[in-house]
């Protein structure tokens, strides 16, 4: 992978969809850190539900360059605040950061990470006492303190270490009947080949099943590696050629395979079918609330965010449950799950929760639930989801493409001009709707979309398709792809 340009001086301190994040040693700075963990601690506190009186807030950290030392150092800005910082002994998936948050009924957790982002990057996420991320008011109150210039002396100690991931773990084992799922797995003779992208996941689906399930579950990619095989550690088709060869060798051995993918921090999840096809969320979902509705009879609405397959609303509304769309952002979804019945909820990027969880993205679970839908079904990956597309009317290919801006700026500049002048045909298809709940999303017709986001991180502009064919999904994004380099 090529390397881009750092910038020379470092972004103003700004929370995204999920955190704040940037370049490390450029944004994200130990001494800068320490002002936002101070800051975050002091508002977790602020914010506590009357009936926590806990004063300990968790810390976790996953497997970049300087996370765990930068997870000790933050340790003590939260003694700075009189608080009492608790430290997974390991790097850990975030969402081990979340139930154990709810499991010991702390006032949040402070998550070192930069998730899905660059291997140069690193970043903070702040987990509420539901055990989810908080809501966009919570963090511009955390960008007042900021800018308000308060200070606090960090309090050297040692910290108290806990075995977080186990704890999570032992979560999924009550949640899950492993045992039973095992034996479904065997009777199909399904292999399970899982890459975690070096990530914080890895080892944990074999650790779930234990050596019982050894001879089923392959695992690649497990080891430490700070630079992610040099891509960011984003569970998307580009990233995940290892994994998808795998599974096609292994099918065409004659040995039915699903793949399963983990992003960075272990809150975001992909699949490869037996045919080599790589499954986002958005085919995903729809089988999961399939699963969920039709097989287990579970109650709830169903929560897509606005760049989500039309496929999903279909088979919600088949079950006559109620569909709410959302803004990207998981924040979104979990505030719904907060505060409403929900089955599900989901975004495009691959986080997935459920409302008998967690408000929370969480991929170990998703892929344990994943697994029982297939096995539910008796028919491999690729096969189900075939089967529920034909079921519910005409075909619709998603795909999704990013282009990388030179700065900031020009992300401002073309976020202006797609404001100003919005696209009244689209490849020469005239534009039906525009919807503008989150970027533009540019309705053609049935199964027909094009929406245009840009990330809340990066310089960078998501382009979103769903269309009847694939030829035709491509077509309109290599069309997005012009009009924005043009522009």
């Amino acid at each position: 992978m090529a390397s881009r340009p750092l910038p020379l001086r470092p972004a103003p301190i700004e929370f995204g969809t999920d955190g704040w994040r940037g370049v490390l040693g450029v944004d994200i700075t130990i001494e800068r850190l320490l002002r936002v963990a101070a800051a975050s601690a002091q508002e977790l506190a602020f914010r506590a539900p009357k009936e926590i009186d806990s004063r300990t807030i968790v810390i976790g950290f996953d497997r970049r360059f300087l996370a765990q030392e930068l997870a000790q150092a933050i340790a003590s800005a939260v003694r700075g605040v009189e608080l009492n910082p608790l430290i997974a002994a390991t790097p850990l998936p975030t969402p081990a950061c979340s139930w154990a948050v709810v499991n010991r009924k702390a006032l949040g957790a402070l998550v070192i990470t930069a998730s899905h982002n660059p291997p140069e990057w690193l970043g903070l996420k702040i987990k509420g006492p539901f055990g989810g991320s908080v809501e966009g008011d919570f963090t511009k109150a955390v960008e007042k303190r900021l800018l308000a210039g308060s200070r606090t002396t960090p309090i050297e100690a040692k910290t108290q270490q806990f075995d977080a991931r186990e704890e999570h773990l032992d979560g999924l084992r009550e949640k899950i009947n492993l045992s039973a799922l095992l034996k479904r797995l065997r009777e199909m003779d399904l292999k399970i080949i899982v890459d975690s992208m070096h990530g914080t996941a890895s080892g944990c689906i074999s650790d779930l099943f234990g050596e019982e399930g050894s001879d089923l579950i392959e695992e690649i990619r497990v080891e430490r590696d700070p630079l992610f095989g040099g891509f960011p550690p984003e569970p998307l088709a580009a990233y995940l050629k290892e994994l998808i060869e795998k599974v096609k060798a292994s099918n065409a051995a004659g040995q039915a395979t699903v793949g399963l993918a983990f992003d960075g921090d272990g809150d975001r999840i992909a699949a490869v079918d037996e045919n080599g096809r790589f499954c986002t969320t958005q085919v995903l979902m729809p089988l999961l609330v399939d699963y969920l509705g039709r097989a287990n009879e579970m109650p709830g609405s169903v929560v897509k965010t606005v760049s989500g397959s039309d496929l999903m609303t279909r088979v919600a509304k088949s079950q006559g449950r109620k569909v709410l769309e959302l803004p990207v952002g998981f924040k979104y979804i979990a505030s719904e799950m907060l505060s409403g019945d929900v089955l599900i909820g989901g975004e495009e990027s691959g986080g997935i929760g459920f409302g008998m969880h967690l408000p929370e993205r969480d991929a170990l679970f998703a892929a344990l639930i994943l697994l029982e839908s297939v096995v539910d079904r008796g028919l491999p990956l690729g096969a189900y989801l075939s089967s529920l597309q034909k079921e519910f009317g005409s075909n619709s290919y998603y795909e999704r493409i990013d282009l990388r801006l030179a700065s900031m700026s020009s992300r401002h500049r073309l976020e202006a001009l797609f404001k100003e002048q919005t696209p009244v045909k689209v490849a020469n298809q005239i534009v039906k709707e525009v919807i503008s709940i989150d970027g533009i999303k540019l309705r053609l017709g049935t199964n027909n979309w094009l929406m245009m986001r840009f990330s809340g991180t990066e310089p960078l502009l998501r382009l979103y398709c769903e269309a009847p064919t694939k030829k035709e999904a491509l077509k309109i994004l290599e069309w997005a792809k012009e009009y924005a380099e043009k522009a």
